[in-house]
């Protein structure tokens, strides 16, 4: 923030559009003043983008234009012009056949929607999985001033006298619904209580994890990471959002100031501070190589290794959102973690990190624990390598079954999700619970779009035997509300002629975290004829952007990106309308 002395404003980027008084600059302002704006605010005032995906399709975002209100309300008060504009709206409830397969083309359109305007600097307003960091990812791309304003989770879900948590509660009532446990009247009746206000997943999914990995960042004003999105006090942030991004604009703090190595360092230790989503692997690789950022997938193993897990929620432990933030939410979190991070980070408010969480207050030991008393020791996520993954794999330890986490078992192999969904409850399907289900095709271009399937439902006849969890290996991704001893992100993937393609039923699959080991045991001979016998498949769409994408996504291990939007593109646009 500034100290009260002046800060010298740098020309407006706006000026192109709306200081000239030629033809063109007739055109920008006259059209624009039909919605009633007065000739001052032409004149040096700076224009504030409020980037909003909003949409009634995305129930996660359904309360966003309520907020970009208060953020407007902000944004007047501190001297600037708010100008509300759409992005493409990610609903991972609801997008088929995969809200990731959208995230690269809601950042394209942000990144144009940034850029052609007249904006000297945006708020980014948004919530469910996909949104925050498709709209961090096309902001990078541009590099103004900008400033994250997270929707919020919802309120506690509660069924029959408990708490219910979105997401990790779904697979679990899911599963015991399978089991024969519950009834399909006790499985339905769940739906209206896990959603009882607005907001996106109240356990430590993808959107959470990522309203608090940009809060770790300094891209956002303390709290974005857990005020519920009913709490009065979200609005109160929004409004405050709104006056910052003018000072932001008016200091030149661009993002690219912001997000260096430290802020990256900063968000894979809090991720597993926090129980992350191996979700976050994907988009901060993304966001990284925007921005031309060193950083790596093998950074998340050596930056996370030896971090303990603090945040007692689910899926990783047993709360929800709405106690994280009564517990001091992120800031208490953040502040734990001082000697493990680097606290000199700078953030968006011009402040190091560590003015932001210095006084920062923990309230009871549950939900929050103390550095010397957490819920694992090392929670940092596992990068595994190996003939199964040459260039990588991801696995969550802290929401694994530690019996698992050195196995050794038969594969069983599905070749897509429509084989496993086929197969998995066939009484003559060969599976015990020390077997390996491996799943192929779910990668970036097999599916396309790399799903949230990973998190494979075990065999019904293994339920009702009590089996809880097993070893399961795929090149897709699963949802950060889902538990289990999960093996993700393989690379290269299947479709492409990864080693994951030439995985039979009946091989021997060794697993060692711990060593970083995911190793085929088979001999390279008899992979070398298999791969002889290879074929890629068929791609599964041949036209429009799902092709674009399909021709042209890199592999997990990168982030997933397009090959073609990898570096940032800057803010100038050479060339007029008219």
């Amino acid at each position: 923030m500034s100290d009260g002395r002046p800060v010298p404003t740098p020309a407006l980027r706006s000026a192109r559009w709306y200081g000239k008084d030629d033809r063109d600059g007739f055109i920008h302002r006259s059209w624009m003043k039909s919605d009633g704006y007065p000739d001052d605010l032409f004149a040096g005032r700076p224009m504030i983008g409020i980037c909003s995906s909003a949409s009634d399709l995305t129930p996660c975002n359904s309360h966003l234009d309520d907020l970009a209100e208060h953020v407007e309300r902000g944004v007047w008060e501190a001297g600037g012009v708010p100008l509300v504009f759409p992005a493409m709206s990610l609903g991972e409830t609801q997008m088929l056949p995969t809200a990731m397969l959208f995230r690269n083309l809601m950042s394209m359109a942000v990144e144009e929607s940034i850029r052609g305007n007249p904006i000297d600097g945006v708020v980014l307003l948004g919530g469910c999985d996909k949104n925050t960091p498709a709209q961090l990812m096309g902001a990078a791309s541009v590099d103004l001033p900008t400033i994250v304003l997270s929707g919020g989770p919802k309120l506690d879900g509660w069924y029959q006298g408990r708490a219910i948590g979105s997401g990790t509660d779904v697979w679990r009532l899911s599963e015991a619904m399978r089991a024969g446990d519950i009834t399909r009247e006790e499985f339905l009746a769940a739906e209206s209580g896990m959603s009882r206000s607005k907001g996106f997943c109240n356990t430590m999914g993808t959107a959470s994890t990522m309203a608090c990995l940009v809060e770790a960042m300094g891209v956002t004003l303390p709290r974005n990471g857990d005020l519920p999105a009913a709490d009065s006090r979200r609005a109160v942030l929004a409004h405050l959002t709104g006056r910052r991004i003018v000072e932001m604009v008016r200091e030149d703090v661009r993002l690219s100031r912001v997000l260096g190595p430290a802020a990256f360092a900063n968000a894979v230790r809090a991720c597993a501070a926090i129980g992350g989503s191996t979700n976050a692997v994907v988009h901060l690789l993304a966001i990284a190589g925007r921005l031309g950022v060193d950083f790596t997938l093998d950074d998340w193993d050596r930056l996370g290794r030896g971090v303990p897990l603090l945040v007692d929620l689910m899926p990783a432990g047993r709360f929800l959102m709405e106690e994280f933030s009564r517990s001091g939410g992120m800031p208490a979190v953040l502040r734990e973690l001082d000697d493990l991070i680097d606290g000199s980070a700078p953030t968006v408010s011009g402040r190091p990190l560590r003015d932001e969480y210095a006084a920062a207050m923990r309230h009871g030991d549950e939900v929050i624990r103390q550095r010397s008393a957490p819920l694992t020791p090392d929670a940092g996520l596992a990068v595994l390598r190996g003939n199964l993954a040459p260039d990588g794999a991801v696995i969550k330890p802290a929401a694994a079954s530690a019996h698992l986490l050195r196995h050794e078992g038969r594969a069983v192999v599905f070749e897509s999700i429509e084989d496993f969904k086929t197969r998995i409850d066939d009484p003559a399907l060969e599976v015990d619970a020390d077997s390996v289900l491996v799943l192929k095709g779910c990668g970036p271009r097999g599916y396309p779009g790399m799903p949230e399937v990973g998190n494979m439902p075990l065999p019904r006849r293994l339920l009702e035997r009590g089996v809880t969890d097993m070893v399961r290996i795929s090149d897709a991704r699963m949802s950060g509300t889902a538990y289990g001893t999960v093996v993700l992100h393989v690379a290269p993937e299947a479709a492409i002629g990864g080693p994951l393609a030439l995985v039979r039923s009946g091989d021997r699959i060794v697993l060692d975290v711990e060593g970083r080991e995911l190793r085929l045991d088979v001999t390279d001979d008899e992979l070398r004829r298999r791969r002889a016998a290879w074929s890629p498949p068929e791609p599964e769409y041949h036209r429009g952007y799902a092709r674009l994408y399909i021709d042209h996504v890199l592999q997990a291990d990168r982030g997933a990106d397009l090959d073609f939007l990898v570096g940032a593109g800057g803010s100038e646009v050479r060339r007029e309308s008219h």
